[in-house]
């Protein structure tokens, strides 16, 4: 390898790669206590849409294949501020290397990912020839086919994401209802505490690459879908199953929240100690607020159980739900000086407490 741009992103890809893990260690060793058998049965779920595509019509082929293809190359896009950092980005943007030599350094990097998932698929392909099923034989070449073209895909998709990371960003034209500059007057009446939680909060949360907004609202959006469907209890799949995902999506809104804010206070830290503001209490607001997501969650599942009369619905069972979600949601909030080990434990507890405590509300009326 004479190529040093590549072997310098090849370095730069290990070193992120180290970081997460090491960053995850403690979250992976609860979650595999806790969650073995699930992970087990999605090992074996992995390889299947690729496989079951050869026996589907055509729409719905295209569906699956392309499904487990951006399914594969979802790793590389969640993880490529790691693996291509904004820092590392204007650096060598005004360096004189050719498009070849950023292609193949995108690529090699895609492949650092996309390559132990493959085996991770071969492993599930394996399986599921180990099984034999019957509807497997007569589609059993092209079934294999499809495996391997989806993770070409997944590889080429990869590739293009990291890829896209070198553009120049387009310069935007100032809008016309953007107010000309005029002189600085300070205020003089008082600003209340929410301005700035809006300036220095909000809306660093939703700038640049910064994806803590859409983060939060994409896990309040999977909550409030996961209670209706509980609600709901479509025929087929086990209500539990759906206790499980409110209990997971709750318990994450307001721990993946309060550390946004854990994050964004450390830098607010030594740009405010001089500013003429209280800031402890516009700390202590801002952590107030990373309860509002969970509590509009709460107050969903109380309007769906507590609210209305559905026959076969505890309202005990729910009544405790409630109470306990409250408790350990406000527990997160307040116990920030626990360890990252202790954190992700009262995490998991809450979580599994909950779906044992949801799985009682149809069981108990």
């Amino acid at each position: 390898m004479t190529n040093p741009y590549l072997r310098f992103r090849l370095r730069l890809a290990r070193h992120a790669l180290l970081q997460f893990a090491a960053s995850l260690q403690s979250s992976l060793e609860y979650i595999a206590l806790a969650f073995a058998p699930v992970l087990l049965g999605l090992l074996a779920v992995l390889a299947l849409p690729g496989l079951f595509a050869a026996t589907a019509p055509w729409p719905e082929a295209c569906a699956l294949f392309c499904g487990q293809a951006l399914l594969a190359s979802a790793p590389v896009w969640l993880l490529r501020k790691r693996l291509h950092p904004a820092a590392v980005l204007a650096w060598s943007r005004p360096l004189p290397l050719a498009p070849r030599s950023r292609w193949l350094a995108d690529a090699a990097v895609a492949g650092i990912i996309v390559g132990p998932l493959s085996l991770v698929y071969a492993i599930s392909t394996a399986i599921w020839l180990y099984q034999r099923p019957d509807w497997l034989q007569p589609v059993l070449p092209r079934a294999l086919l499809l495996t391997v073209l989806s993770l070409l895909l997944a590889w080429l998709l990869s590739t293009l994401t990291l890829a896209g990371r070198n553009r120049m960003p387009a310069g935007r034209k100032p809008g016309r209802s953007r107010p000309a500059p005029t002189r600085y007057v300070p205020q003089r009446a008082p600003v209340p505490l929410v301005y700035y939680w809006r300036q220095l909060f909000w809306h660093p949360y939703w700038r640049a690459e910064n994806v803590v907004g859409i983060q939060q609202t994409l896990l309040l959006l999977g909550a409030l879908l996961s209670v209706g469907v509980w609600m709901w209890r479509p025929a087929g799949v086990p209500p539990v199953l759906w206790a499980a995902c409110a209990a997971l999506t709750t318990m994450l809104l307001t721990d993946r929240g309060d550390k946004a804010v854990a994050e964004q206070i450390a830098l607010l830290r030594p740009v405010l100690a001089g500013w003429p503001l209280p800031a402890q209490r516009l700390y202590r607001l801002a952590m107030l607020f990373t309860l509002l997501p969970g509590l509009c969650v709460l107050l969903w599942f109380a309007a769906l159980t507590l609210g209305r009369h559905a026959s076969g619905c505890s309202h005990t069972v729910a009544t405790v739900w409630l109470l306990f979600a409250a408790v350990a949601q406000g527990a997160m909030v307040a116990l920030r000086t626990l360890s990252t080990r202790g954190r992700v434990g009262l995490v998991i507890i809450a979580i599994l407490i909950l779906t044992a405590i949801g799985s009682e509300l149809w069981n108990s009326a």
